[in-house]
């Protein structure tokens, strides 16, 4: 097997790979286990189980562990770079999209359904997440503690607490002995190291009034404080660039965010739109700078805690206490999500036509009869011919 070979493998993947973590799964199994067969199908479980026990874009990590098991940290690297840098290319391009609009003035009243369907699209992520990780009156109570505490408090230290919140109840009404063990195993401690550096690193550029690297500590944050992929990270990134810091509006955030669902891979790469409207008002050059600083910082803490864990996993993955108290965090997260749907389906508005729109994007993911690029694009030309 050549190392070009594996990467066009992997660039077959992020073409292909629409519909959120779930879906992107579907394609590794596709592609790398049934076609290529790089891995067997329970070394591909193994691998996303690992990766659901991390923070950070979940499918990302996966796709990283295969290359890097297959030839190396290098090669895993270049899986990143393949993989994220298509669709990250893409939404920074279109973090100019409003200026663009300006400048042939044509009337942004052509995104104005882009809202609500982003909404629709959240609550049913909030819906399936939901099905996933309420098990129990316990998960179920969880993710009402969630949903309520992060819609009614928008600090942005709610988020991270609400997440060790859930993992630590969980832990304290299901524990058991012998949860905890000592893992034999030698981790590579470099990748832990340059991770804590540039979490401390970055708080200390923040201070420096330089917005790429503001925004580059915040969406390295973001990384690291979020479980379960793209949707989770929607509350916290909105609360901080929307309602704290208002970097942008509510409908240009949800219309990144729509537009993202039909794009094929990872969708951490909404953080290179987002960073790029933060810039707009800068340079050309200098808005570039910025959403790329945003779409590094967001998979940059993943990357370095999988090349961290992997290569100890056989030893890790048998201590319960990790599994346990990770129930009680996606639970809270999906509450999470469920009260981001609702409060961005207020910034869109509730009118007659959004809530049309909301209840017929909702309805066509539930069917799974029409594909989300197809949505985004209905959307879109609704807001023109309407």
């Amino acid at each position: 097997m050549s190392r070009a070979s594996f990467l066009k493998d992997v660039f077959l993947c992020s073409l292909g790979a629409y519909g959120g973590p779930e879906a992107h799964m579907g394609v590794f199994l596709d592609q790398m286990v049934v076609k290529r067969r790089y891995l067997d199908e329970e070394e591909l479980i193994e691998l996303i189980a690992l990766c659901s026990l991390l923070p950070g874009p979940t499918s990302t990590q996966t796709i990283v562990a295969i290359g890097h098991k297959t030839g190396g940290p290098l090669l895993g690297l270049l899986t990143m770079i393949v993989w994220a840098c298509p669709v990250l290319l893409v939404m920074t391009a279109l973090s100019f999209l409003y200026q663009f609009l300006d400048m042939l003035d044509i009337s942004r009243s052509v995104l104005r359904y882009v809202g609500p369907m982003a909404a629709g699209f959240i609550a049913v992520a909030a819906f399936r997440i939901g099905r996933k990780v309420v098990t129990d009156r316990v998960t179920a109570l969880l993710l009402l503690f969630g949903a309520g505490v992060t819609f009614f408090f928008r600090n942005p230290w709610v988020f991270p607490a609400v997440l060790l919140s859930g993992g630590a109840v969980m832990l304290l009404l299901r524990g058991e002995q012998g949860m905890w063990h000592r893992a034999e195993a030698s981790p590579p401690w470099r990748y832990l190291v340059l991770f804590l550096l540039f979490a401390a690193g970055g708080a200390v550029m923040r201070e420096g009034g330089f917005l790429p690297a503001e925004l580059f500590e915040r969406f390295y944050r973001y990384g690291y404080l979020v479980f379960g992929g793209g949707q989770v990270v929607v509350p916290l990134m909105f609360s901080e660039l929307v309602e704290a810091r208002s970097f942008l509006t509510g409908q240009e955030f949800l219309t990144g965010y729509g537009l993202v669902q039909g794009l094929p891979g990872p969708m951490f790469s909404f953080a290179a739109y987002a960073a790029g409207m933060a810039a707009r008002e800068g340079s050309i050059p200098f808005q570039a700078l910025t959403a790329i600083a945003g779409g590094v910082g967001i998979f940059l803490p993943g990357l370095l805690l999988i090349y961290f864990v992997y290569p100890v996993w056989n030893s890790v993955r048998e201590i319960r206490a990790i599994r346990i108290s990770l129930r009680g965090i996606n639970a809270a997260a999906g509450g999470m999500i469920a009260a981001s749907a609702a409060l961005m389906m207020g910034a869109a508005g509730f009118s007659g036509e959004n809530l049309a729109v909301f209840g017929a994007t909702a309805a066509l993911l539930v069917s799974g009869k029409i594909p989300a690029p197809l949505i985004v694009a209905a959307s879109l030309a609704a807001g023109a011919l309407i």
